[in-house]
């Protein structure tokens, strides 16, 4: 419970603090860009780790009940797109939003 208190305060200071920078002389900093990044490397992480858990458990379903693996793989292939959907859903937020 203190590891998820730590990171979510911790969070809370990392994206709290370009609020109250001060913006550069020479020209402002495009942080819509630099968001962007992070977050498509966070939805990417996510639905890595998503697909992973997905194909485990349809492999281990397979395993125990093999006449069922038809319909097992089916809502496999739906599952999957579905959490692939998350990445591009991200892909095209940040290319409206950067481009």
């Amino acid at each position: 419970m203190n590891v998820k208190l730590f990171l979510s305060v911790l969070a809370m200071f990392v994206l709290a603090s370009p609020v109250f920078a001060q913006e550069a002389a020479g020209g402002a900093t495009n942080w819509v860009a630099i968001t962007s990044g992070f977050s498509m490397a966070i939805a990417s992480g996510l639905c890595g780790l998503a697909q992973a858990k997905a194909v485990a458990a349809s492999a281990e379903g397979m395993a125990r009940n093999p006449s069922a693996a038809a319909a097992i793989r089916f809502a496999l292939l739906l599952g999957l797109v579905l959490i692939e959907s998350l990445a591009l859903y991200t892909l095209v937020i940040i290319f409206a939003k950067v481009v």
